[in-house]
């Protein structure tokens, strides 16, 4: 595929596909709506989403709140705009059997999506995060490998991604990378929020139960994506997302491995106009290090430790 910027929207902030032409307006250079569950649910109850001002940083325990698969697939069909929109798959938390719930999501979505995501690392659906480990994880992308693959037409078979955790222990990562070698998974996204609460957030609301994003994330998040890409020999492309807020956060992910980037958090305290300043970075943090293109610049710092 090709991308008209590294930049994307990450997933969560359009969950149900009502503005992903408006958001490709702002300079983004592709939008990754949902998380997408088949049947509409209403998420966990209310408080669920706490800002972290002071850390520049958000919680939140939405729960895969939206219109479900059937309003979401309706509204990506009347879109105006070309552009890259992928879009991210999830489980309704009363299911019991979540293979089916993502075979069902690639079925309704392949024909329609740009690139489809398993998310299976969201804190805030009981169980999500168990279906990571090799057994499960293994099952579950052979199914859904295999109904992308079935479909007729390569139109109708888009690339599929991973959405990880940071929250992994050295065997999970191991694991996961085996998996997506062996199953040939198209791409990882690394990676999803932190249950984890560093030392040293300073608002309010930091006990709150959920998923972490935001600046407290970026360190975290980029050391699990290097050591994915690491397991992974470079073989799999990785998107990048977790705490970028500024040209040398989001450099540091392309360096340790990343294809691609993604970012919402940031939005929150910098506005639209983040988009244009962290693309405008970029190429200056290339020129610097004398690349010539961003590609050259992904893994380099594998290269340069040797």
């Amino acid at each position: 595929m090709t991308f008209p910027n590294p930049l994307g929207l990450a997933a969560g902030f359009d969950k149900d596909a009502e503005i992903p032409d408006a958001m490709l307006g702002l300079g983004f250079g592709f939008v990754e709506i949902g998380s997408v569950t088949p049947l509409p649910q209403p998420g966990n109850p209310k408080p669920r989403l706490f800002r972290l001002t002071q850390d520049h940083a958000v919680i939140n325990r939405m729960g895969f709140n939206n219109q479900g698969g059937a309003a979401v697939h309706a509204h990506l069909t009347r879109r105006r705009r070309n552009g890259i929109v992928g879009v991210n798959l999830g489980k309704n938390k009363t299911s019991e059997d979540a293979v089916t719930d993502y075979v069902r999501g690639i079925e309704r979505f392949a024909g329609i999506a740009d690139y489809l995501v398993v998310n299976v690392s969201s804190p805030n659906t009981p169980g999500l995060r168990a279906l990571q480990g090799r057994r499960e994880l293994t099952e579950l992308l052979l199914a859904v490998l295999g109904a992308r693959n079935a479909r007729p037409g390569a139109e109708a078979r888009p690339p599929v991604l991973l959405k990880v955790a940071p929250d992994l222990t050295d065997e999970d990562k191991t694991d996961i990378a085996a998996v997506a070698a062996e199953t040939g998974v198209d791409g990882l996204i690394c990676t999803n929020t932190t249950i984890s609460r560093p030392q040293g957030l300073q608002s309010p609301s930091r006990s709150e139960t959920g998923g972490l994003s935001g600046r407290p994330l970026a360190e975290l998040s980029t050391s699990v994506l290097a050591d994915m890409y690491r397991l992974t020999r470079g073989q799999i492309p990785i998107i990048g997302v977790g705490g970028i807020h500024d040209a040398a956060t989001a450099y540091a992910k392309i360096r340790a491995g990343a294809s691609l980037l993604q970012l919402y958090s940031a939005l929150v305290y910098q506005g639209p106009a983040l988009v244009g300043r962290l693309l405008d970075g970029l190429e200056e943090c290339l020129e610097r290090d004398g690349f010539s293109r961003l590609s050259e610049a992904v893994g380099a710092d594998h290269r340069d430790n040797g």
